[in-house]
């Protein structure tokens, strides 16, 4: 491929309520983990509280769906949540305390759009080499940090540094894209694999919707981001990351596409795809529990985005 990026970290989709998303990412035959909520003292001497952004994760072997809500104060929080303590010394916890409340500033202006996929991440081999990449091709970007990623082993859950790279343009205006690790090979040998209802063993590719006379500007500023080049599939523009793929449609196209579907606003990610182990176990797995399968002209099967808080979730055979 000639670049780091070898797939696709995570996709994010930002919703209002975590508990009756989980609820029917659960129905849809997923398995969830228990939504994480961050819990500080803004000040000294109070008594730490939920705030900020809460998440869980679907994990697939390498890479993984995450569900992202506000935390609202006074708001209901569900049953099986794990409070994650945030420790700080004092000289620096404002500076935590002001990142976190940009980012929710961030998720606050995805909802505000829509509730749906509003967050994707790359995978690369090397952050640091991602970085000067963007530098090179003079896009913005908030440096290498490192953060702690939870991941299930057979010793138990082990918090392990990842590093990450958030984009930082001024044109990026379909969400937050950023760059990401994967844990070190031996941890993920270790890792508990997940085996889901439904079949699904990885995400494999997300789609994102520009208007018409936005689509060639879009496309090339995928191509500074990936340092790939795209490839045309009928109406499709098409980044082949290896393990992954971006692909850019324009709004006149999209019920080509995905027959149906919409979204109130442009640029957006329409949703995403994941690689299914028998793809007609998987429809009527979902058809059994009630919900409403399309087929795509490559015979792909998706749930509108219309039942899944606006977010199509599309199915593909592995």
């Amino acid at each position: 491929m000639g670049t780091e990026i070898d797939k696709i970290h995570h996709v994010g989709h930002v919703v209002q309520d975590m508990e009756t998303a989980l609820e029917l990412y659960r129905k849809l035959g997923f398995v969830c983990t228990p939504p994480a909520y961050p819990t500080m003292a803004e000040q000294e001497g109070e008594a730490p509280k939920p705030f900020g952004a809460a998440n869980a994760h679907i994990d697939f072997v390498d890479n993984f769906i995450e569900i992202v809500t506000i935390v609202q104060e006074g708001g209901r929080i569900p049953d099986d949540a794990h409070l994650i303590p945030l420790s700080a010394p004092p000289a620096v916890r404002s500076r935590i305390i002001d990142s976190i409340k940009r980012t929710v500033v961030t998720i606050s202006g995805c909802l505000t759009r829509f509730e749906g996929t509003h967050i994707l991440v790359f995978s690369t081999i090397n952050a640091i080499t991602s970085a000067a990449r963007l530098e090179q091709e003079k896009v913005g970007h908030g440096g290498v940090n490192t953060v702690q990623r939870p991941v299930k082993t057979k010793t138990g859950t082990q918090m392990i540094p990842v590093r990450l790279l958030e984009v930082d343009d001024d044109q990026v205006s379909e969400g937050r894209l950023a760059f990401a690790e994967n844990p070190p090979s031996n941890v993920l040998r270790t890792k508990i694999h997940t085996d889901h209802p439904n079949g699904a063993i990885e995400l494999v590719e997300t789609i994102l919707c520009v208007e018409d006379p936005e689509l060639i500007a879009c496309v090339e500023r995928y191509q500074l981001y990936l340092g790939v080049e795209p490839q045309t599939e009928g109406r499709e523009i098409v980044f082949d990351i290896g393990g992954g793929r971006i692909t850019i449609i324009s709004k006149s196209h999209l019920t080509d596409v995905l027959p149906g579907e919409a979204l109130p606003s442009l640029p957006g990610f329409i949703g995403y795809v994941v690689k299914v182990r028998d793809l007609s176990v998987t429809r009527l797995y979902l058809e059994s529990n009630g919900f409403s399968v399309l087929e795509t002209a490559k015979g792909d099967v998706f749930v509108p985005g219309a039942s899944l808080y606006g977010t199509t979730l599309i199915f593909r055979q592995g």
